[in-house]
């Protein structure tokens, strides 16, 4: 099985999936830089020039592929396993490992960070929350596995996924 490592931006999805990988000698795919390499060119750029209709979609086609491959670790944007499909399609061959962490600590880990679409607005503390709470409730329900990585090292995070996930 493959390994889904999910939830909202700035929770620590890629850097727990790459060790994860690492630790469990499973080949590991960050879907938004796969999609980057893809499409030849950045998120942002897909979001302006495309829209996010078509980055849910590359999104939605990447999942469909991933899902026929086996021991990946798998660090899914932010979005992905918001939609029910996904998450459907994900949960049927991986194991689910939810990240969470306070919204307050996902403003300041996001805070510098200008690849972040969704959130270059006007108030992106409020839109943040708001999205935070419409996607919580999908996200809790496909966690086979759940941690807060608030205030967590990268390895102490790890170490809970591994402990949970045996």
């Amino acid at each position: 099985m493959n390994i889904a490592v999910y939830g909202f931006m700035g929770v620590g999805k890629t850097t727990i999936g790459r060790l994860l990988a690492e630790r469990l000698g499973y080949d590991f795919i960050d879907m938004d830089t796969e999609i980057e390499k893809r499409e030849k060119t950045t998120i942002s750029e897909i979001f302006r020039d495309q829209g996010e209709t078509r980055f849910r979609q590359l999104e939605s086609n990447l999942i469909k592929e991933l899902a026929q491959q086996d021991g990946l670790v798998i660090a899914c944007g932010g979005g992905a396993v918001a939609n029910p499909e996904n998450a459907e399609t994900l949960s049927k061959v991986s194991r689910m490992v939810y990240l969470t962490a306070s919204i307050e600590e996902i403003i300041e880990r996001t805070n510098q960070d200008n690849s972040r679409p969704l959130l270059e607005v006007e108030n992106p503390v409020t839109v943040a929350s708001e999205l935070y709470e419409r996607r919580r409730p999908v996200y809790r329900k496909y966690a086979e596995v759940s941690i807060d990585t608030t205030g967590k090292t990268a390895d102490e995070v790890v170490e809970m996924a591994l402990g949970a996930l045996k």
